[in-house]
């Protein structure tokens, strides 16, 4: 409610946009590295990443900026400037759809994003004393859609029809794409960020290094991931929570049969009609 009362969204804002567990992190940290690329070099011994976890270095509006009845001090940060949020298209500051500025959205696959929601939601249960959800109590909820953030299926839905209206100002990403060829991704989102990659830049690498930078196994290994915290609304959390490696199709590793085919069905109905390819099995197909 702050945020929508007191944001105000110069059209050179990006805002990055997820259900959570969809390749959040990974999608921060290639934006950040990407724009800001020439004041610190992927190489550089002082590089953000050192220090910082990708949460930390682009911040979720109603995570860390407007908590608490809190109006923060945006006035310092450089352009572009970067946010993130997992609220619904419909949810979000009324001055990023009026402004015109740049919204990224990652959709992932049903039944993997439940995976990860579902692992992610039991180290707390865990850390808390409480039993771990099973699958199936867990597929359930999201079914019903019982989520975070809504239906997992009106979330996408919101963002993809406002990707088919608003090419130019919403840039859509799956995440299965993204896995399958992360440079072209990275190209496209520094020409939508208005920050592309020179003829130059490519021949020396910069692009692969920015990849290689962001990937699971490299940041996986950096001290601000092993030993760092980021502080959100409900408290500390570790950096190292934030990563598990977003393996595409793993839910054949957790869910039967039976269940896949329940979210699947469920998935098919209510992306009928909107032109949106779906991981359906290990294929996909147009809904």
């Amino acid at each position: 409610m702050v945020a929508d009362a007191c944001f105000a969204a110069p059209p050179s804002d990006v805002v990055v946009a997820t259900l959570p567990k969809s390749g959040t992190t990974w999608i921060k940290a290639l934006l950040y590295s990407t724009v800001h690329r020439r004041e610190h070099p992927v190489d550089s011994s002082d590089h953000p990443f050192n220090s910082l976890g990708p949460h930390e270095c682009i911040k979720f509006f109603e995570y860390q900026l407007y908590t608490g009845n809190r109006i923060p001090d945006l006035d310092e940060l450089p352009d572009p400037r970067l946010f993130a949020t997992h609220v619904p298209f419909a949810s979000l500051p009324r001055s990023v759809l009026a402004s015109g500025c740049k919204i990224v959205y990652v959709y992932r696959e049903t039944k993997d994003h439940l995976i990860s929601q579902w692992s992610f939601a039991n180290k707390f249960r865990v850390r808390d004393g409480l039993e771990p959800l099973s699958v199936e109590a867990a597929t359930g909820f999201f079914c019903d859609g019982l989520s975070p953030f809504g239906p997992y299926w009106d979330h996408v839905l919101g963002y993809w029809g406002a990707h088919l209206a608003h090419p130019g100002q919403v840039l859509f990403f799956r995440y299965e794409e993204m896995s399958r060829d992360p440079a072209a991704h990275v190209r496209r989102l520094a020409e939508f960020a208005g920050c592309p990659f020179s003829v130059e830049e490519e021949e020396v690498g910069v692009l692969d290094a920015i990849v290689k930078l962001c990937s699971f196994e490299n940041m996986t290994g950096l001290e601000a991931t092993k030993g760092g915290k980021t502080e959100l609304v409900f408290g500390a959390v570790e950096n190292s929570s934030f990563f598990r490696r977003g393996v595409v199709a793993d839910w054949v590793n957790h869910l039967s049969p039976e269940t896949a085919g329940r979210i699947n069905a469920v998935t098919e109905a209510r992306f009928r009609g909107s032109g949106l390819r779906v991981y359906i099995g290990l294929l996909h197909k147009f809904c």
